[in-house]
């Protein structure tokens, strides 16, 4: 007994001396609450959100897990952090561009959501309300099925719109962000100064995609046309032209643009250009 005993305590102290292998033992397991990250463009504004994401796992969430009537850092482990990085709206609200917390106090009916300037934080014992950018009132909406962990979700994206909708359990609550990508375009047409002639041609079908003025899109692409005539800047003028309604100019432009369009080795609107031509036929 006392030769095995001898040689246990030896095995043990050679196992301790070598450096580094306890830590190399140590046991590597999932996170309870998982980190999650999700993002979304809005026009030129880009939404961020990093949280921890925790499990419904059998209990009653909303009233007890989640109290009502408290504060709550709006998921596990520490505040869950939103970043902007243009100026937006939330809730109507401006909200300047940077990372914020996102706290909300829940009700059975109302939810009061915060955003708060202090994204660095824990729980909730480090906030501070003088430090919220702004406050809502918001109201939970049902889930049509049970969500096991807690997820933040983007819906119902548009150029200029999103909603982050949080949701866990059978409820979801909803967070109205609006980008002013439409400000923020005109700035960047306005402030373009350039002597080459695609900016002027892409801002020009910009504002023709999104059918937004017509007028200052023809204004752009003369410009682009000014400086060089190209079979895409005459293009996008017939279809500007076309989109007031005025087919008998378009038509011959969208002519125009087809021979210049044949003879370079990048004429990728060829086929638009071709069923214009057929559409344009009996319009003008």
């Amino acid at each position: 007994m006392r030769t095995n005993s001898f040689f246990l305590k030896a095995a043990f102290a050679a196992l301790i001396a070598v450096p580094g292998l306890a830590a190399a033992q140590q046991l590597d397991l999932p996170r309870p609450s998982p980190l999650a990250k999700v993002s979304q463009v809005v026009g030129l504004t880009e939404v961020a959100v990093e949280y921890s994401s925790p499990g419904v796992k059998g209990r009653k969430i909303w009233g007890e897990v989640v109290p009502y009537d408290k504060l709550w850092r709006t998921g596990a482990n520490i505040a869950t952090k939103i970043t902007f990085s243009k100026d937006v709206l939330v809730n109507d609200q401006p909200v300047a561009a940077g990372s914020y917390a996102i706290f909300t106090i829940p009700g059975k009916t109302s939810w009061t959501i915060a955003l708060n300037k202090n994204f660095n934080q824990g729980g909730t014992d480090q906030y501070e309300q003088n430090l919220d950018v702004l406050r809502f009132q918001a109201k939970p909406q049902a889930l049509p099925t049970s969500r096991e962990r807690l997820a933040f979700i983007f819906s119902n994206t548009t150029e200029s719109a999103t909603s982050l909708d949080l949701e866990w359990e059978k409820l979801r609550v909803s967070l109205p962000i609006k980008a002013k990508t439409d400000e923020q375009v005109a700035a960047s047409i306005n402030n373009m100064v350039t002597n080459a002639w695609r900016p002027y041609v892409n801002a020009a079908r910009y504002l023709l995609e999104a059918k937004k003025d017509l007028d200052q899109a023809l204004k752009l692409v003369d410009q682009s046309i000014s400086i060089k005539e190209d079979w895409l800047n005459v293009w996008t003028k017939a279809g500007i032209l076309a989109a007031k309604g005025q087919y008998r100019d378009a038509y011959p432009l969208a002519e125009k643009a087809k021979q210049l369009g044949d003879q370079s080795q990048n004429f990728f609107f060829k086929a638009d250009v071709e069923k214009a031509l057929s559409e344009w036929k009996n319009k003008k």
